[in-house]
Formats: structure tokens, C-alpha cells, sequence
């Protein structure tokens, strides 16, 4: 879908600091940077950990655990989210003197999501006296009943949003419940237990416990490798704190200083390790991580993370990857469906759908949230795939548009139509739910409805937001290193855009589907690539300008090092 480019309105620049680059302070200033210390990314400067209700409760469980070495289960998800969340508690627990400490993800084909109580009769053969949800759990009331009720404690460490009561457990710590004044609502799963891992360790070095037990003190950034990789992969919001995050794992992963698992994770993905970005993380690693859970089992991800072992951890980075290869080609041949469905939805539905529902009896369940984005990027409307779960089931993931809070909107038609929903969960831009096979075309009919109530007041054209026209002495190299030093860039607080009309001086097309251009002005030539163009419009040799939108990008090419324009659209003029 082509895209209305809309320059970034700026205001207050002057609260940032003129030791900014300038160019920095309207591109800060235009993401809602008001003062200098939102930019600091210091560890010091991270919320601390006391402003998390329940903290307190959830680390005098898991403390008492630990000194009585009692058995602890770490019950995680099957995303990297979930991954990341499993390997930060687990290599925590074991540093702070845990001699017993397990973990389980449950397998989406046959449990579904969180702490089920068919989870729970799993997780009763380890005989665990503790069980520690990460990255789920605030919606598993009947789990939570079930565990309680074979004298297994339960901490829940989640982000999701919770429904009107919450489940009975020990402790609970979820930045979004009722009266949490913990200021970054947008932390991920895998940021809460990191959290609670922090406040667990000051616990244990005011009792004397690692003098007591000979056990060296726990340096927790050694973890931040891993909790930034869970950040940036579930898409959360990078706030102020999540940056903090982002940035200190980046550093430490690009120092050389991280767990094997990324490293080979980073190597099979073709990226340099001392030059690594949180794209490189959203785009390369997550998906090889998220494979696991989305075609097998999450377990091979986890063991990827938690293995000190390089060679070991490259024999199931590539195991990894082959499975995001078949992901791949699963994804291609769904797309192809999904698409043809939606043109013909389009010639026989006047007006086309607000809220888009597709489901396919052959689509494979672990692969729909990925379709449901796909499909929400192409066409801008709030996507829901479907697919089958059981034989009276279906299991549908949705992805949202800005100005859409998708759970609100499940939550709305679970109020207004009983029993229409089964179960659901999620976030403002990304929901889970399951109904029955035979209300699908009812549900797909409220779907819309609800949708369209949210439309009224939005602007449905897709829109891509610019940080304005940047001169030709500043499409320099120099331009390039400053931009890439500003992030963290990611959700919320997006990489910076430009836009330009520019001569096309060459064009020819690489890989099959990738336009490469030199494009100038009166005294200035830079090299571009726009990915996945049109073939059936480019290479076009009559054009010889361009309106383009484009990031600044460095192409390192046999040592040498050079300013690339990345195209996000481009116009013939």
C-alpha cells in the first residue's frame, strides 16, 4: 500500500541541550524528548525496582526458596519474549545458589498459551515447590487454582494486560495491574523478571547470603545481553527505561560480552557482532529464536541461551535456523492465500471490511501472528488470522494499527456477545484468542463492527512519518555514525526518516526483487537500495527523479565504509 509521507511536527527543540547535534534535536524533540536526562542512558538511571507492586512478596518467596533449596519451575511462553524471560531467571537463580531449578514452555499445539491447568499436571512431575511464570500468567486463574491447590506456590512475573480480577497467587508482578506505579508500563516480559532478579539479589546481599555460601556476587549485567535481544523482539515500546535496557545489552553484546547463543545466533544471521543495531536484533535473531516456539518446541531457543558452550550453542543456531527457512516458506504460501482471499473480498464486499478476519483450515497456528502482520501492514486495517486448534476450535492472533488497542477492542465483544470469545489476551497492538469453528462469520461480522466504531475519528490513509529534507553536506558519513550512536531507535521511538527528490542517475535490479540506485543532486551522488520494489514499475529507465523516503544507512563492503540511502518508498517525479 502506498503511503502519504508526512513531515514530524517538532516542538520545544530548545529543551534539549545545544551540546546535541543539532540535527539530534529536532529528530529528539519530534519523538516528545523534553529535557536532556530522557536521553541518559545510564544504568543509574533505570526506575528502580521498589516502585513494582508486589516485588517485595515475590522476592520473599523466591528468597525462602532458595535458602531451603526448594524446587523452583520457571513456567515461560513460546515466544523470545517467553525464551529470553526463561533463560534470564534461570541464569540468575542458579548464580544467586539455586540448586534446583527447572523449566517448562508449553507447547502451543497442545496446551496453548500460559499456566494452563493441563500445564500444571506437567509441571507436578517435577514435584516443584515453586512455580515462577514468566512473560504469562495474569490471565491463568484456573492454572494458578490448580497449582495452589497442590501446595505449589506461584509467582507470576507477566506484562500482559489483566482482566477485572486477578489470579490467586503468591506474588504478582505486572507493571499493568491495578495501582502499580512502576512508571514504564511498556516493559517487557523479559524486563519484570530481570527486575525481580534485581531486587532478589539486593535481598539476599543484605541477609549475607553469598558470604555465607562462598558464592561470588552477581553481577547483573552480565544479563542485559539477553534482556535487551527479549526487549527489542517482543516490539514493546522503547520508552526512556527500555532504552536504558536496549542500549546496555547492545554494548555489551557488541563488546564481545555476551552468551554464546546470541553470538551464534548473530553469526549464522551474517551480522557483525562489534557493529550491532536493534534492528539487527528485531530482524535477524528474533525470528530464528521465535522458530523454535512457532514450528517445534521453544525448548531448543531456551537451551540456545542458557549453554555456555559455543559449539554447542552453533549446532542449534543451526537447527534454529533451518527451522526459520521452512517458517519462511510455510509464511510465503499463506501470504499467497491470504492475499487472493482479500481480493476477492474486495470485488464482493462493498464496503471492504474495517477489521479484517481470514481464517484457512490448512494455515499453520504458529505462523498466523506473523500473517496477521503482514496482512495489517499491507492493506492498514486490524487483522485477525485464524487457524485450527482443535476440532472445535479456532486459535486467531491479531495485530493492530496505531489508534486501535486491540485487546480493548476483544475485551468490548466478549462484554457485548457472551460466549462469542473463548479466551484472549495481549496488548494495545498485538492480541491472542480462541473461538469456537462454527462462530467464525459471526465473529468476523461483530469483528468488523467493533472495528468500524474505532475508525470513525482515524485517518485510514497509511502514513509514513519524515523527519524532514536533510541538505547534501549533511548525507554524509558522518551523518550516518551520528544517527546510528542516537538510539536505541525501535517501537515508539522510531529510526529517523527523511524525504527528498533526488536525479536518478542508475537503477538496475539485484537478488530478483531489490532495486539498487545511485541517485544525486547538482553536485552530489549517493549509492540507494529500496527493498521488495515492484518489478512491474522498476527498473524504470524513462524516470529520471524521484521523491524518496529514505534512512541513512552505512554499507561496510571489504573494509571500506560508505553513507547507502535505505529506500522506504519511492515516486517517480
Amino acid at each position: 500500500m502506498k503511503r502519504k509521507i508526512i513531515r514530524r511536527s517538532i516542538e520545544s527543540p530548545e529543551a534539549i541541550n545545544s551540546v546535541v547535534h543539532p540535527l539530534l534535536q529536532r529528530i529528539y524533540a519530534a519523538r516528545g524528548v523534553t529535557s536532556m536526562a530522557e536521553l541518559e542512558r545510564g544504568l543509574e538511571h533505570l526506575s528502580p525496582y521498589h516502585q513494582l507492586l508486589g516485588i517485595d512478596e515475590a522476592v520473599q518467596c523466591l528468597a525462602t526458596a532458595i535458602m531451603q533449596q526448594q524446587k523452583i519451575l520457571i513456567v515461560g511462553d513460546f515466544d523470545a519474549d517467553g525464551a529470553t524471560s526463561t533463560a534470564v531467571a534461570i541464569r540468575a537463580l542458579k548464580s544467586f545458589g539455586a540448586q534446583s531449578v527447572q523449566f517448562l514452555v508449553p507447547n502451543r499445539f497442545a496446551f496453548g498459551y500460559g499456566l494452563t491447568p493441563e500445564l500444571v499436571q506437567v509441571a507436578k512431575q517435577s514435584s516443584p515447590d515453586v512455580i515462577v511464570t514468566v512473560d504469562n500468567g495474569i490471565a491463568n486463574h484456573a492454572g494458578v487454582i490448580a497449582a495452589k491447590e497442590s501446595n505449589i506456590k506461584v509467582v507470576i512475573t507477566d506484562h500482559h494486560l489483566p482482566a477485572e480480577t486477578l489470579p490467586p497467587a503468591d506474588a504478582i508482578v505486572n507493571p499493568n495491574q491495578p495501582n502499580d506505579i512502576f512508571p514504564s508500563k511498556n516493559t517487557a516480559g523479559v524486563g519484570v523478571i530481570f527486575y525481580v532478579m534485581l531486587a532478589l539479589r539486593r535481598y539476599l546481599l543484605e541477609q549475607n547470603w553469598f558470604t555465607q555460601q562462598n558464592l561470588p556476587e552477581p553481577n547483573m549485567s552480565r544479563l542485559l545481553d539477553i534482556v535487551a535481544l527479549g526487549t527489542v523482539a517482543d516490539v514493546v515500546s522503547l520508552d526512556h527505561n527500555n532504552r536504558i535496557l536496549v542500549y546496555q545489552g547492545l554494548r555489551r553484546i557488541r563488546a564481545g560480552h555476551c552468551v554464546p547463543g546470541i553470538t551464534a545466533l548473530l553469526e549464522i544471521a551474517g551480522r557483525n557482532q562489534a557493529r550491532l543495531q536493534a534492528s539487527d536484533l528485531g530482524f535477524s535473531v528474533a525470528p530464528r529464536l521465535n522458530a523454535a516456539g512457532r514450528l517445534d518446541d521453544m525448548s531448543l531457543g531456551i537451551e540456545c541461551l542458557l549453554t555456555d558452550d559455543l559449539g554447542r550453542a552453533r549446532e542449534m543456531a543451526q537447527q534454529l535456523n533451518q527451522l526459520n527457512e521452512e517458517r519462511r516458506v510455510i509464511e510465503q504460501d499463506m501470504q499467497e492465500q491470504a492475499f487472493a482471499a482479500l481480493k476477492k473480498i474486495q470485488q464482493d464486499v462493498t464496503p471492504a471490511p474495517h477489521g479484517i478476519c481470514l481464517f484457512d483450515p490448512e494455515w499453520h497456528q504458529g505462523v498466523i501472528g506473523i500473517l496477521a502482520g503482514r496482512i495489517k501492514d499491507r492493506f492498514h486495517r486490524p487483522t485477525i488470522a485464524f487457524a485450527i486448534s482443535n476440532e472445535t476450535e479456532l486459535k486467531g492472533s491479531a495485530r493492530s494499527i496505531s489508534g486501535v488497542h486491540i485487546r480493548d477492542v476483544l475485551a468490548d465483544i466478549a462484554a457485548l456477545h457472551p460466549g462469542l470469545i473463548g479466551k484472549f489476551g495481549g496488548h494495545a497492538m498485538a492480541a491472542g484468542l480462541t473461538i469456537s469453528r462454527a462462530a467464525f462469520e459471526e465473529f468476523s461480522q461483530v469483528f468488523n463492527g467493533e472495528i468500524g466504531k474505532k475508525l470513525q475519528d482515524l485517518d485510514l490513509q497509511h502514513t509514513l512519518l519524515s523527519d524532514g529534507e536533510l541538505q547534501a553536506h549533511e548525507l554524509s558519513l558522518e551523518t550516518a555514525e551520528v544517527l546510528r550512536e542516537a538510539g536505541p531507535w525501535g517501537q515508539a521511538f522510531p529510526e529517523p526518516i527523511f524525504d527528498g527528490v533526488f536525479q536518478v542517475l542508475e537503477q538496475r535490479l539485484v537478488g530478483s526483487k531489490h532495486l539498487k540506485m545511485t541517485l544525486g543532486t547538482e553536485n552530489s551522488t549517493w549509492d540507494a537500495i529500496a527493498f521488495n520494489i515492484d518489478i512491474n514499475q522498476w527498473p524504470n529507465h524513462r524516470c529520471s527523479e524521484v521523491y524518496a523516503a529514505y534512512r541513512v544507512d552505512i554499507n561496510e563492503f571489504r573494509g571500506k565504509r560508505s553513507i547507502q540511502l535505505i529506500i522506504e518508498q519511492l515516486e517517480m517525479r
